[in-house]
């Protein structure tokens, strides 16, 4: 397997994406934000297909789409009351101006299904580096904003009592999760990579109940869940990103079952 050069590309874009999703996806989970997620990953499909319009590199277009989004959807979608709506709208809205472009720039459903989906075995060596990189800023921002984002996400009314920047840790974290959901949509494409992002996270929930442990176990289990499905993918020649999802739901159903036997429910 790893005497194929774009394998060794895909496990490590793989084992870079699944180190962000499994850490940002904790505080996605705390912050209750998954449907924000779930309607970035949709902007990133149109920021991918304005970039094939446009002649930039699909994840160029993606990391534009979505950091600018990022906000605006998040000041949208701050009261409860309005938040299922405003994302309705954007995603509806996103979706259709990423048909748009990829008709304009007169490319195939293929390729369509490959932005849609991901394509991790056509990663090159150039995109690897990319993403490696991205992914390292967006570690290491985590890291030296850890305490107060923790603290933001886990404790919302200690944070505003000791009077911590609320509005610009929100607009962090919305940046952060913006470049997390575009460099994932590599490996399991826009619509998929709702599931890096929330189910290691919440699978870890049931499993431990302190931020560290869960920030541990959630990256695990996304390494899990992306070398499983490269190997299966590998081994079988069916999708990689139908593996990944399988991978994940089945962790997510057998620790929620765990959750419930433990708790005598």
């Amino acid at each position: 397997m790893f005497q194929l050069e774009f394998m060794c590309n895909a496990w490590v874009a793989s084992t870079f994406i699944a180190l962000t999703c499994g850490v940002i996806g904790v505080f996605v989970i705390a912050r209750n934000l998954s449907f924000l997620a779930h309607t970035l990953s949709e902007i990133g499909f149109a920021g991918a297909s304005f970039g094939v319009f446009t002649g930039l590199a699909p994840l160029d277009g993606m990391l534009l789409f979505t950091m600018i989004s990022a906000v605006a959807v998040g000041e949208m979608s701050t009261e409860q009351s309005r938040r299922e709506a405003a994302i309705a709208a954007i995603s509806s809205l996103f979706m259709g101006l990423g048909i748009l472009f990829l008709s304009l720039a007169n490319k195939s459903a293929s390729y369509a299904t490959n932005i849609l989906f991901g394509s991790i075995i056509g990663i090159s060596v150039g995109e690897v580096w990319q993403l490696v990189g991205l992914s390292l800023f967006m570690l290491a921002v985590m890291f030296f904003a850890y305490r107060y984002l923790a603290f933001d996400s886990f404790d919302g009314i200690g944070a505003r009592v000791q009077h911590l920047p609320k509005h610009l840790l929100s607009v962090l974290f919305l940046l952060l999760l913006a470049i997390s959901v575009s460099i994932s949509a590599q490996i399991v494409g826009s619509l998929l990579v709702f599931v890096l992002l929330t189910l290691p996270a919440s699978s870890a929930r049931y499993l431990v109940h302190t931020v560290p442990r869960m920030l541990l176990v959630s990256v695990g289990l996304a390494l899990v869940g992306v070398w499983g499905g490269l190997a299966l993918g590998y081994y079988t020649n069916w999708p990689v990103t139908f593996f990944i999802a399988t991978i994940e739901v089945v962790v997510y159903l057998a620790t929620l079952l765990y959750a419930r036997v433990t708790q005598g429910d």
